[in-house]
């Protein structure tokens, strides 16, 4: 099978996801957790069994806490994130909560707005450097090959597979977070981040394979058919790779409860998008990039 002779439906197909996440992005804008925008942490303690995450945000339904963030701790803890709230309101939300049973405050604070924006300067930080690191690496490591594509190409086209496998889920989210009140967190950056390294991880598989045919004299392809014969190579693997993980992601999601639900969501658009974009654009890029360069 001739997987270039689509190329030009893979990119018409990624332009299209690109521009809807872009649209989605400028429409409704991402909405950053208290980790990012400042806000309160209550920790309690319960005397007897936990209740439900669904029964305490009912409790807390009257008050005007903003996105409450209810995440379980050890057998009968919780952590409840909010908007920033004052001392009066605090007093309150835990005289409500010991109405059904009886807990004990571990902690109360504040988190500021100006740590909430050196959390979002690192986190600026930290995708620049990954960015810049995974082309550096991809460079040095296809630095023998430099016909007939530069090694620092092959750095490139990882960059825009990378771009389409994260502006997919943002797009997502950013519905999400307009319809449904998702908001950014912690836990889902991290799983932005984890989607950066699983993506370049295939990426990196293809271009390898590409570069052992290239420098086996046996063969005796054109570029366009080395990319061809290399994406023949790893399909099977890629597909099996991606697969396994989202048998596990995917029970994540139905199964592992509120905290971990859009985490695995957003990993899950991440891998498909990332399994797709390693095949059917970053390879198919390179071969563009060619093509238009013999034109000229």
């Amino acid at each position: 099978m001739n997987f270039l002779k689509y190329t030009k439906i893979y990119f018409i197909f990624s332009g299209i996801l690109i521009l809807g996440s872009l649209l989605c992005l400028g429409l409704f804008g991402l909405k950053p957790s208290i980790e990012f925008s400042g806000g309160s942490i209550l920790e309690i303690e319960y005397i007897e069994e936990r209740p439900s995450n669904q029964e305490i945000q009912e409790q807390l339904s009257g008050f005007d806490l903003g996105g409450i963030v209810i995440q379980p701790t050890g057998d009968k803890g919780v952590i409840i994130r909010m908007k920033d709230i004052t001392e009066e309101t605090h007093q309150q939300v835990i005289k409500k909560l010991k109405e059904s049973k009886e807990l004990e405050q571990q902690r109360y604070e504040n988190i500021g707005p100006v740590i909430g924006q050196e959390l979002k300067d690192k986190t600026r930080t930290i995708i620049a450097v990954s960015l810049l690191a995974i082309v550096l690496y991809i460079a040095f490591a296809f630095r023998k090959i430099q016909r007939p594509i530069k090694s620092w190409q092959y750095g490139l086209a990882a960059l825009i597979a990378l771009g389409h496998d994260v502006l997919i889920p943002l797009g997502v989210l950013a519905v999400l977070g307009e319809f449904y009140g998702l908001e950014i967190s912690i836990p889902i950056i991290v799983a932005l981040l984890t989607i950066l390294g699983y993506s370049i991880n295939n990426t990196v598989v293809v271009f390898d394979r590409i570069r052992e045919n290239i420098l086996n004299p046996q063969r005796g392809e054109d570029f366009k058919g080395i990319v061809n014969i290399s994406l023949h190579q790893t399909l099977t693997r890629s597909i099996n790779t991606s697969l396994t993980t989202l048998f596990v992601l995917s029970a994540i999601f139905f199964f592992g409860g509120e905290t971990l639900k859009y985490f695995a969501l957003a990993l899950i658009m991440g891998i498909i998008a990332g399994t797709y974009s390693s095949l059917f654009l970053a390879s198919p890029v390179l071969v563009y990039w060619l093509k238009r360069r013999e034109k000229i």
